[in-house]
């Protein structure tokens, strides 16, 4: 549960980071890290416009470069991007300034003020600097569609467990999430809409 939920000691970790939104609005907030690739970011919109679903994308840089006009789709289509560096750096295996430069990066072709750490972990002084400049947006719960021990039924399993209200839910548009999100994702939305839940996007107050 650490994993697919955070627990308390790991949201303090990081205080000024967006773990959940209103948790008194019936409402959820699905993110799709990684992308965006030829292989999983089409089918992905199109499964978000089947349920009229927006939702928001974390890309990386160089994925933005090597694929604009998916860029561009995505952003057509009425969805909100963020920034997941351009490398998909993790935050402990580099200097500051050398993430920092990765994420302006980054951010020359996404042009966002939200931002997700790979990994979701941030060394204290690239948190400084991040949070100074953008607005850090986690999870609330990480459907796990990356990890080779887990089904699709398992991705599904874990949105209905762990999703409540002003929940953040991360899925990833990579190619080790794709054939689970190909049987997850319609499942998962169906329920969600089912269940009552608004799907949302981050906004300037958020």
């Amino acid at each position: 549960m650490i994993i697919e939920q955070p627990a308390r000691w790991l949201r303090w970790l990081y205080p000024h980071a967006l773990w959940r939104v209103n948790p008194n609005e019936h409402s959820v907030y699905l993110t799709f890290d990684d992308g965006p690739i030829p292989e999983a970011t089409p089918f992905i919109l199109d499964v978000l416009d089947q349920y009229d679903a927006k939702a928001t994308f974390f890309m990386v840089g160089d994925n933005v470069r090597k694929y604009p006009e998916l860029f561009e789709e995505v952003k057509r289509r009425g969805h909100l991007v963020g920034n997941h560096t351009y490398h998909h750096l993790g935050s402990f295996k580099h200097f500051t300034l050398t993430y920092a430069v990765d994420v302006t990066k980054a951010d020359a072709l996404i042009h966002s003020r939200f931002f997700r750490p790979p990994h979701g972990w941030l060394r204290h002084s690239v948190y400084w600097w991040v949070k100074q400049n953008y607005r850090v947006v986690m999870w609330d719960v990480v459907t796990r569609d990356y990890s080779k021990y887990l089904t699709g039924e398992d991705v599904l399993n874990n949105v209905k467990r762990y999703t409540r209200n002003g929940s953040i839910i991360t899925f990833h548009d990579s190619l080790k999430s794709i054939d689970k999100l190909r049987y997850a994702l319609p499942k998962a939305l169906e329920w969600l809409k089912n269940e009552g839940y608004e799907f949302k996007v981050f906004t300037e107050k958020d």
